[in-house]
This record gives structure tokens, C-alpha cells and sequence, in this order.
């Protein structure tokens, strides 16, 4: 890419400025300081970043208007004399073991095999960044899964506690239960990180708050539109911290995007584009089954979900007369391959609506300041995957704001990996925001006839352009890939990389200690629920969905 780092003065009219290339180097230096001591996160290090990644940040046409004053302040250092908070983890499974990871847990083999990446591949820095990872002043003080071998793991990832290898001493080990009743149960447990399948999250974030237990629950937040009042109501009289797991909230670019959209750089906006193209069995759910599950090592009624919230489920189901729904039977028989790929079907999973369009759906939210869409209506189907699976692999579903004159495109599909960018679409100016940043002028803006005219602005050129950072190691999957460019894997904060989930565990925590309420707190996890339930059952019941404002309820087109 074209290093335009000569106009990175905002103050000078023109990107060649005859004024600006006569000063000396020591004061053209002070210039750039200047110019970028005003973008949010790089603060005190903007000389250090502006030396090192000279092309990270470029102004394509020279304006004020980028000239960013970041109101939100970067996370405090934990202090050693910071209380330990003791938490408990309920499911290990994929995500599970990410969010411990996040923590600054894992079992000595996960931390085995990341050195001997290292070893082989100088350049991958996935073992670094997890050892050198800020300690969050944590205990894993007890574990709880349905399948005794991710249990097991569990307690060596709590036990290793100096984040060694195989041969490294491990810690007091955490407590082991098979319930989650009986981990809420503990009085030694302040909080609780859950990381169960959908049909779970709701139920047990209730219980969690219930017994007084702060909570960290994984996206999507609710399984259905009931659970997601009595979780709001259930949140609020409880008074405890609460976060949503969308690391989204954290990544750089989505600051600078949101700063953007205040100072209306864009104009009017009409329409935003997002979506999830993955292609491997992974991005489509067909996960691996493990060779140790059975029906003794597996507790399949626990796993079956809440008794309450089945009938609520299943009474919906069959009174939609929906097309595809194989009915209750299938339920009651012992499946491996619905245990480990239970995404797949209803029963148990909110779709690519709860799975994949709450990422696209939170980060545009967290720009734009969204809300729960006026209406929702959804298509497609089951195109690729004829393997038995009940939710679709391909889907189209479009929000209405007919209050903002807005709407938000959500498409994807799961057999085709065709990278596509997040864009929001002004009548000025373009923006497409991932794990970068570019803003591109249209050529009809009226914002900006005059620097067209000038030439100062050529339309269908980057105008602005933001790239924080670039390295992408460890990346080898679709699914990887697709997390990376949006940015979901890591974020890069004063030109250092850091695990975007580590960031967002850190701010719970965090707000558990000053009483702060986190960035994606209960009211940001009722919008979006409604949001994906909206567009889950437009997509069942084959019409529009629309939201009462007045009555917080939804209804049918």
C-alpha cells in the first residue's frame, strides 16, 4: 500500500504544503506529535507509534476534521493491591476455553503446543502475548461441565497458574462440580464466566444473579423472547455487574468509527451493509466429536436445557406450525453429534440470527447507537448442508429504523468465504470498518463538493484510512480468518496487540471493583436479543416482525 504519510498534518490545506516542507525535521516532527496526540488510545506513545508504523494511520486529504479527542479513557493498570476476585466457570468447551485463556488460564498442553509454535515460526507471537498477558488479580476457584474430559481440563487450566508448559508446577486446583447449581452454590464464588450452549444462557445468568453472583455470559444473550425480560428484570433487582460477551467493544476501530458518526462526516446515513461468509465445517458448526464422550461421560439430561424453557420452546415451535421442525422426539434420544454441533438445531441454538448476526448487529450498534430495530423480516434456508441440521446456512434478514430513516442489511452464508467489509453508508461518504478503518467520499456528496472541485478530494479514493495493525499469526481456519478481519481476535492498542476478549473480561472485572457499569451491560444485552429473537422469528414464521416501542413487545406483520 501506498505510504501517504506527508499529509499526515490536519492543519496543513493541501497534502503538499511548500510551508510545511520547509521547516526543519525537529519541527515537522512536533507537528506530527501534535496531529496525532489527538487521536483517542495513542496519547503519550503517539510519537513512539507515528515512528514505527508510519503508514498506520493516513489522511488521504488534509482536514480538521479528524482531529479526534477520544472521550474514553484506556483501562487502568490492575494493581497488585486490587482485591482477587474468585471466579467460577461453567462450560469448557470451545469458548469456554477461550474466555479461561482470556482469564490468563490454560491447561499445560494448550501452553505446550503454543511454545513449540513459537519455536518453529519465530514470527508467531501467540506464546509471548499470552505470557506477557496483564495478570487480572483472578482465581478459578471452581469449574463445572456436563462431559467429565472438559471438566478434567478444566481444573488443569484453573490450576496453572504460572501459564506453563507440561512440565511446569501447577496450583491448588479448583473445585469440580457437575452441576452449575452446585458451583452457584459456593460460597466462595464472587462471579461466574458462562460459556454453555444457547438454550442455557438465559436460565443460568438468572440463577447466577440470584445467588448473588456477578455475571459474565457469552453471546447471544437469551435463547427466548421470554427469558430475556425476567434476565433484564432479574439483572436490575439484583444490582450485580453484568457483561455480555460481544469483545467487539473493545477493538480500536470501532472507537474511531463511532467518533466519526458523531461529527456527521459521513451525512445522512440510509442504508448499512453487514455479513458472515465462512466456508469449512468449523465456520459451519460441523465441529469435531470427541473420541472420549459417551453416554457415561456425558450427562445428556442435564445438557437437554430447563425444563420450564423447553415447554416454552416447544409450545412456540408446534404452535407456529413451522416448516422443518422434526418435533420434540429427537430430544429425548442420547446424540454425540448434536452434543458437540449442537448449533445446528433449534433445539438447543439461536442460528446464525443468535450465533453470528449479534457480532455484526453489536458492533454497528455500538457505533451507530442503534436500538432495537421498528421492524424485521428474514429469508433463506438450509442450501448447502443437508446433514440433518434444522437452522438455515444461508440468510438474508433486513432491519427497518423507520424512525432514522435507516436500514441495516444482514446477509451470510456459510459455504463461501468471499471476504466482505462492514460498510455504513452516508449521502457524503462511505465507511467500511473491520479490524480497519476507511472512509471514501461519494462523488455526489455535497459535504464535500467544494474539495472535489478542487481537487483536494478524489472521489472513490480512501479519504481516510485507520490500520492499527497487521499480524495475523496462529490465523489458518475460515472461521479464524473471518474473526480476524473483524477484528474479533485482537485489538491493537498504542501499537501493542492484546486478545480482544482479554479486554473485555478485564472491564467486567474491572467494574465488579468500582461499581462501573461495563460496556455491554444488561440494557445493551436486552437490545440485542430482542434484536436477533426479532429476526430469528421473522425467519421461522416466513413474515415481518415488528417491535412496540410503547409496549416493549413483539409483534407479528
Amino acid at each position: 500500500m501506498e505510504d501517504n504519510t506527508k499529509d499526515i498534518n490536519p492543519n496543513s490545506s493541501k497534502p503538499e504544503d511548500k510551508d510545511n516542507k520547509k521547516k526543519p525535521v525537529s519541527e515537522g516532527r512536533r507537528d506530527a506529535i501534535k496531529a496525532l496526540a489527538t487521536v483517542p488510545v495513542l496519547g503519550a506513545m503517539a510519537y513512539g507509534v507515528y515512528k514505527k508504523r508510519k503508514s498506520e494511520v493516513r489522511y488521504n486529504a488534509s482536514s480538521e476534521m479528524f482531529r479526534f479527542k477520544s472521550d474514553v479513557a484506556p483501562l487502568p493498570a490492575v494493581s497488585a493491591d486490587d482485591k482477587i476476585i474468585r471466579l467460577g466457570l461453567i462450560g469448557f468447551g470451545i469458548r469456554g476455553k477461550q474466555l479461561m485463556q482470556g482469564l490468563g488460564f490454560a491447561t499445560p498442553e494448550f501452553v505446550e503446543d503454543l511454545i513449540q509454535q513459537s519455536k518453529k515460526d519465530s514470527s508467531n507471537n501467540a506464546y509471548k502475548d499470552f505470557v506477557e498477558q496483564e495478570d487480572l488479580r483472578v482465581e478459578i476457584v471452581a469449574v463445572c461441565d456436563i462431559f467429565d474430559t472438559y471438566a478434567t481440563e478444566a481444573v488443569a487450566a484453573g490450576s496453572n497458574i504460572h501459564r506453563e508448559g507440561k512440565n511446569g508446577k501447577l496450583g491448588t486446583p479448583p473445585k469440580k462440580y457437575r452441576t452449575y447449581q452446585e458451583l452457584l452454590a459456593d460460597p466462595d464464588v464472587d462471579a461466574v464466566v458462562i460459556a454453555t450452549p444457547d438454550h442455557w444462557h438465559g436460565t443460568m445468568a438468572m440463577a447466577a444473579a440470584n445467588a448473588g453472583k456477578h455475571v459474565y455470559v457469552e453471546k447471544p444473550m437469551t435463547w427466548t423472547v421470554p427469558e430475556t425480560y425476567l434476565l433484564r428484570e432479574t439483572i436490575k433487582r439484583t444490582g450485580i455487574v453484568f457483561q455480555l460477551g460481544h469483545q467487539n467493544r473493545q477493538i480500536e476501530a470501532y472507537e474511531r468509527a463511532r467518533q466519526i458518526i458523531e461529527k456527521n462526516l459521513l451525512g445522512k446515513i440510509t442504508l448499512v451493509e453487514t455479513g458472515t461468509n465462512r466456508n469449512d465445517p468449523n465456520g459451519a458448526w460441523v465441529y469435531p466429536i470427541h473420541p472420549d464422550a459417551n453416554p457415561k461421560t456425558v450427562d445428556w439430561k442435564q445438557f437437554e436445557g430447563d425444563p420450564e424453557r423447553i415447554k416454552e420452546y416447544l409450545d412456540y415451535m408446534t404452535s407456529a406450525n413451522l416448516a422443518g421442525y422434526v418435533g420434540p422426539e429427537a430430544r429425548d434420544k442420547f446424540s454425540l453429534e448434536r452434543f458437540f454441533r449442537w448449533r445446528c438445531w433449534w433445539d438447543y441454538s439461536t442460528g446464525l440470527s443468535g450465533d453470528l448476526l449479534t457480532h455484526e448487529y453489536d458492533a454497528m450498534n455500538q457505533i451507530l447507537k442503534l436500538g432495537i430495530p421498528s421492524s424485521a423480516s428474514s429469508s433463506g434456508g438450509i442450501y448447502f448442508f443437508k446433514d440433518g441440521r434444522t437452522v438455515p446456512d444461508v440468510l438474508q434478514t433486513v432491519f427497518e429504523y423507520t424512525d432514522r430513516g435507516l436500514t441495516m442489511l444482514y446477509s451470510a452464508t456459510l459455504a463461501n468465504q468471499f471476504n466482505r467489509s462492514r460498510k455504513i453508508m452516508g449521502h457524503d461518504a462511505t465507511m467500511e470498518v473491520g479490524s480497519t478503518l476507511t472512509v471514501t467520499v461519494d462523488p455526489q456528496s455535497d459535504q464535500y463538493r467544494e474539495k472535489i472541485d478542487k481537487g483536494i478530494i478524489k472521489p472513490g479514493e480512501p479519504f481516510y484510512t485507520y490500520v492499527p495493525g497487521r499480524s495475523v499469526d496462529a490465523v489458518t481456519t475460515a472461521t479464524e480468518k473471518y474473526f480476524a478481519e473483524r477484528g474479533l481476535l485482537y485489538s491493537f492498542i498504542g501499537g501493542k496487540r492484546y486478545n480482544t476478549t482479554f479486554l473485555h473480561l478485564k472491564e467486567w472485572l474491572q467494574c465488579i471493583r468500582t461499581g462501573a457499569t461495563p460496556s455491554c451491560n444488561i440494557d445493551r444485552g436486552f437490545e440485542e436479543a430482542i434484536t436477533a429473537h426479532m429476526g430469528t422469528r421473522a425467519y421461522l414464521e416466513g413474515r415481518r416482525m415488528y417491535w412496540d416501542k410503547e409496549k416493549e413487545e413483539i409483534t407479528r406483520g
